[in-house]
């Protein structure tokens, strides 16, 4: 066989398209095998993802069940929202929270100090590409087992819900969209854990924000307008605000191209983040070990 039966060039060496064509199969096969197993795994314990998803259901029935009563009290509505969009609000909102879920940061001392960390350095792929893809394939499953879910919700609530074309489907991007910005968000808060073994209060500094800033506590139309101009410049609104309201609406095509393409730079700057935080975190990584 020849150089060039075998390479594909006369040198018998990979040109750069070839090697970056070889790079993006391996990724490929390894999102795709991790997508696979995620799945399977997960419809084993699907039992378990029920009990789990049904546990996370009481979060926004409260919310629901306060701004429901609220609005009935000040005549029907609160802020333009009246009981069926609160309804429809908070049952697209159990999908979108369990979207968000992603690789803990406190998820960053075991493997720190078990040295589960060590084993993921000498894989041949970023760290990073391992959660990404099992994470999602989880995702899938989560999908399926919410539309049961919402239909009782939906039954129970009566949502107000009528959304254009463009809306389902800029929803079915915003919550992969939303899924990319706070795994890679949380990845970089779990990487505080390489500096410091004290990172609670940090943790939590974080998430009460998030809470306060995301949309996740309440529709941002009814937060007051400071509040609204500080979550314009975080992410946090990309990751529950905007993917809710992608399908529930209000909003227009305009307003759904533009928080989508923002939940595109948040991703952007978030992969820079993660790439720079990690080379400089694994200078200072001391595998430990019992």
């Amino acid at each position: 066989m020849t150089a060039t039966q075998a390479g594909g060039t006369g040198t018998g060496t990979d040109t750069p398209t070839d090697l970056h064509e070889s790079g993006m199969r391996a990724f490929f096969r390894l999102y795709s095998t991790l997508f696979r197993l995620a799945i399977i795994e997960q419809f084993q314990y699907r039992a378990a993802n029920y009990f789990y998803m049904i546990g996370m259901v009481t979060e926004p029935i409260i919310y629901l069940v306060v701004w429901s009563t609220v609005a009935e009290a000040r005549g029907g509505e609160v802020g333009g929202l009246t009981a069926g969009a609160f309804a429809a609000y908070y049952i697209v909102w159990t999908l979108v929270r369990n979207m968000n879920i992603v690789f803990t940061p406190f998820g960053w001392e075991q493997r720190i100090r078990e040295g589960a960390l060590s084993g993921q350095l000498v894989r041949p792929l970023h760290p990073i590409h391992y959660d990404l893809g099992f994470f999602a394939g989880w995702k899938v499953v989560v999908i399926v087992l919410w539309i049961p879910l919402a239909i009782v919700l939906s039954l129970i609530f009566r949502p107000e819900l009528d959304p254009r074309v463009s809306q389902a489907v800029g929803f079915f991007v915003a919550i992969w969209g939303a899924y990319l910005i706070r795994s890679l968000l949380l990845w970089m808060l779990g990487m505080v854990t390489f500096w410091t073994t004290r990172v609670t209060a940090a943790f939590e500094v974080f998430f009460a924000a998030e809470l306060l800033l995301s949309g996740r506590l309440v529709p941002m139309q009814l937060m007051p307008d400071w509040v609204q101009t500080i979550a314009s410049f975080l992410p946090f609104e990309s990751t529950f605000g905007f993917p809710i309201t992608a399908l529930v609406g209000p909003i227009s095509d305009e307003e759904l191209v533009r928080g989508l393409l923002t939940q595109a730079m948040w991703i952007a700057l978030g992969a820079i983040g993660v790439s720079v935080m990690w080379r400089r975190a694994l200078r200072n990584y001391t595998a430990v070990s019992g």
